[in-house]
């Protein structure tokens, strides 16, 4: 498990260092926060087309797009909001090692809690589990920061 959480944590890291350190953070300058996010967002979804291998396949594409872009968008806000990697790196280092480490059959082998058979979900039933799981964790993280930088405003000055 420990190696596990140490691959998990140093390719965080990677993604973190280019896509917000370098990419995101040249973007705002250039172009503003909000083009930024979204650039920065893209190029993350686009990314793991490659480093999940899913390249090719147009189903898989389509998914693991949207639910990484919309992942990365959240670590973007948090970047440009905390104006500070630790937010961004303590998200996406949580989420990683919850679903690589602990739920997971995936490319690391079989890791904490694997499930041993019982009940499958119906389509439906998988498809509001899925939704849930791509949209609960960004909103919240995203109401929390739009509530942190109205905050901010109040005290500091404007942000943007």
């Amino acid at each position: 498990m420990a190696g596990s959480a140490w691959w998990t944590l140093r390719s965080v890291l990677f993604e973190e260092l280019i896509f917000r350190a370098a990419l995101l953070y040249i973007a705002i300058q250039k172009l503003g926060t909000k083009t930024a996010c979204i650039i920065s967002a893209v190029a993350f979804g686009v990314y793991h087309w490659f480093s999940q291998g899913a390249f090719g396949n147009p189903v898989q594409m389509i998914f693991l797009f949207g639910m990484t872009a919309i992942w990365g968008f959240m670590f973007a806000i948090a970047f440009s909001t905390t104006k500070s990697l630790y937010l961004p790196i303590g998200l996406h280092f949580g989420w990683n090692l919850i679903s690589t480490v602990v739920f997971s059959q995936g490319p690391l082998g079989n890791q904490l809690l694997i499930s041993s058979g019982g009940q499958k979900l119906g389509e439906a039933l998988s498809v509001v589990f899925f939704l849930f799981q791509v949209f609960s964790v960004p909103l919240i993280i995203y109401w929390y920061l739009n509530r942190f930088s109205i905050k901010k405003e109040r005290y500091a000055g404007k942000i943007f």
